[in-house]
């Protein structure tokens, strides 16, 4: 199937590793011109030599904190400004800390804000006018498999997830006129550094191995293993792609059958 995304502009913040890493690669690999944002300058700069190296295309890597709105402008501005208005924006960052509700501060609820929630929204409105000029637009938001179950102990992600997608279904309605769809896509456990510290996190609360953990959880997925990034990444592409041209304002879990809701 050809996704129709050649040569499409993309922009993937915290795109240096994990899911946003993947995603990108997944892009790289169709044709589409990506750029990234993350804040560490060497994964950074790592992951655009492997970006680049799919095909010798250049790849933007901007050094950026998705929680600090001057960055964001200055990152998108960027793009802009060397390549023109962005079609597709990937809204991805990493998650909040783990936590339940008596040892999660209000520093760390506002913090957890900025970092899920106005990160989306203010890239968002950074690439919209763009978006409505071409009328043509995807935005996809990289969730969790928590806002259709939530998690144990991820107070924050389970409250702050909700309130993106809440705000993503109603953005699509808005803006389908225009042309511009918005989806998101929600993971289930997948092996990426950030589960991987979850699950020493869990393991040390319950006084036992990381491997005994993971068993634990692979048991509860029907498909009986943990994702893979890559996996993940396709159902974005998809997503982001001329093919998914009447989807929007959906939550897609790609989670291997864990969820107990739809």
């Amino acid at each position: 199937m050809d996704l129709g995304i050649e040569n499409k502009i993309v922009f993937v913040s915290a795109g240096s590793q994990g899911l946003g890493k993947a995603i990108a690669l997944g892009f790289q690999a169709e044709g589409a011109r990506v750029a990234i944002c993350a804040r560490n300058a060497e994964s950074l700069r790592q992951t655009q030599q492997e970006l680049q190296a799919v095909d010798g295309r250049e790849v933007l890597a901007i050094e950026a904190d998705v929680s600090v709105p001057a960055a964001l402008a200055n990152a998108v501005q960027t793009v802009q400004s060397t390549w023109g208005a962005i079609d597709i924006l990937i809204n991805n960052a990493g998650g909040p800390p783990a936590g339940g509700h008596d040892s999660i501060s209000d520093q760390q609820w506002q913090q957890g804000f900025e970092l899920t929630v106005q990160s989306a929204v203010r890239l968002t409105n950074l690439v919209l006018p763009g978006m409505k000029a071409a009328g043509w637009g995807r935005i996809v938001n990289v969730s969790s498999v928590s806002v259709k179950q939530p998690m144990a102990n991820m107070l924050l992600s389970n409250s702050l997830r909700l309130a993106v997608l809440g705000w993503a279904k109603t953005l699509s309605t808005e803006l389908a006129p225009h042309g511009i769809l918005v989806n998101t896509v929600c993971p289930g456990w997948t092996e990426t550094n950030r589960v991987t510290g979850l699950l020493d996190a869990k393991a040390t609360a319950a006084n036992t191995s990381a491997e005994q953990v993971k068993q634990t959880i692979t048991n509860s997925i029907p498909m009986g293993r943990m994702g893979q990034p890559e996996e993940i990444a396709n159902a974005v592409l998809f997503l982001a792609s001329a093919g998914a041209s009447f989807v929007t304002g959906t939550a897609l879990a790609v989670d291997g059958g864990a969820a107990q809701t739809f």
